[in-house]
């Protein structure tokens, strides 16, 4: 959502100026009456990035970054400040003091010299996409709007411990089948690299003619073992060609829609990413941001783009007037027992509980799939570690049967 840059006067006439979001500066108008401030001036801001080459290449690299452990003990003791009834700006001075993350600090610092400038809350985080999603920044502006911003804290850091552990969940589905890979990529290279050439003086003494895939076997070894830079090179260009490509827009598109293809673990990338579409957009509804924009949020927060596309349809569809469990059932994501969920909360009233029940679906499905992974994978490897072993039987091993058949 664009940000929009306002100067305004409050009701003692006193100007006040901040960043918001909107879908236009209409939009932004409204917000700011809501609140008791008459626009003067609102004009479309663009977040300047950092010109720290240093900072930039943290990072990018990884060493800067606020992970959702970070936020979820954010909000969490936010929320212990607010009830308190702790003063917003002091709070903060503290946080910032107790913060573990550098970049973290550094930005809460930053969020106390924009309040104390006369931003609101909600705006002084969204001057900061890249530390505060916009989840978070729309359920801040909700709770200051409502006068409940300690329950917007509240619900924020249940929302980031179920998305931290349903990360967990999905990461260990796919640690098994990574390690299993790397681990056959390893018997492999060693296999080329060190056991076939030692193969490779045995059939020279003999002279005589090797079948076609015994050549290919000693030609790919003698490659690898004399060029061996040149594979690893080979295999770090493809690595960051991939990288690359997933960073472009079709890429990532492409990308997220093939990970839910993948054999067994798609499935349960699939289910987890449901899961926090319907945590998020269930707290979002029940914070009281508006439906369109709670499906805008939730596009966004699923962080699958295949995924978003599908919800951005789904925003189209309720737009256009259609229900919103009718507009689910078109995009192909969901079960029928969801679905009926769905229609049975709008008929009710409570979409948002009846998608907290679809999120707990969602991910007792997730944890029934992690129990039963090892049972699932298990004859993939088998198949694929017996093909190779056949591979490598029928290059290596039959000549040197048919050489000690003519030898005797």
């Amino acid at each position: 959502m664009p940000q929009y840059k306002y100067k305004g006067r409050n009701d003692k006439g006193e100007l006040i100026s901040g960043v918001l979001e909107g879908e236009s500066s209409d939009g932004v108008a409204r917000q700011l009456m809501n609140t008791g401030i008459t626009p003067v001036e609102i004009q479309a801001h663009e977040e300047r990035p950092s010109t720290d080459i240093g900072e930039l290449m943290r990072r990018q690299i990884g060493f800067q970054k606020v992970r959702i452990t970070d936020l979820q003990l954010f909000c969490r003791q936010m929320y212990s400040l607010t009830r308190s009834g702790v003063p917003i700006t002091r709070g903060l001075r503290s946080l910032a003091a107790s913060a573990t993350n550098p970049l973290l600090r550094r930005v809460i610092g930053e969020l106390v010299e924009s309040l104390e400038s006369g931003r609101d809350l909600a705006g002084s985080l969204a001057r900061h996409p890249d530390v505060f999603p916009p989840v978070l920044v729309s359920i801040v502006r909700v709770g200051e709007d409502s006068g409940r911003l300690e329950e917007s804290f509240q619900r924020l850091y249940e929302y980031f411990t179920l998305e931290k552990k349903t990360g967990q969940q999905i990461k260990s589905a796919m640690r098994y089948p990574l390690i299993v890979l790397v681990a056959m990529s390893i018997a492999i290279g060693v296999l080329v690299m060190v056991v076939i050439p030692a193969f490779t003086s045995v059939f020279a003494q003999f002279g005589a003619d090797l079948p076609l895939p015994t050549r290919i076997i000693l030609g790919v070894s003698d490659f690898a073992s004399s060029y061996w830079y040149l594979v690893l090179g080979g295999v770090a260009a493809l690595v960051f060609a991939l990288r690359a490509w997933v960073r472009t827009e079709s890429g990532r598109y492409r990308w997220d829609r093939a990970k839910f293809r993948i054999p067994v673990v798609g499935s349960i990338v699939l289910r987890g990413t449901l899961a926090r579409f319907a945590r998020t957009f269930a707290m979002s509804y029940r914070s009281g941001v508006p439906l369109l924009q709670a499906l805008n949020l939730v596009s966004r927060a699923v962080d699958n783009e295949y995924v978003a596309e599908r919800i951005l349809q789904m925003r189209n569809g309720v737009e256009r007037g259609e229900s919103l469990s009718r507009t689910a059932t078109t995009t192909g994501l969901f079960t029928p027992l969801v679905l009926q969920m769905l229609a049975v909360g709008e008929e009710t009233g409570a979409v948002d509980e009846m998608l907290d029940e679809a999120a707990e679906f969602y991910e007792q499905e997730v944890a029934y799939e992690l129990e039963n992974i090892g049972a699932s994978i298990e004859p993939i490897l088998i198949v694929i570690m017996g093909a190779l072993v056949l591979v490598l039987a029928l290059g290596v091993f039959l000549p040197m049967w048919d050489l000690a058949r003519v030898a005797f």
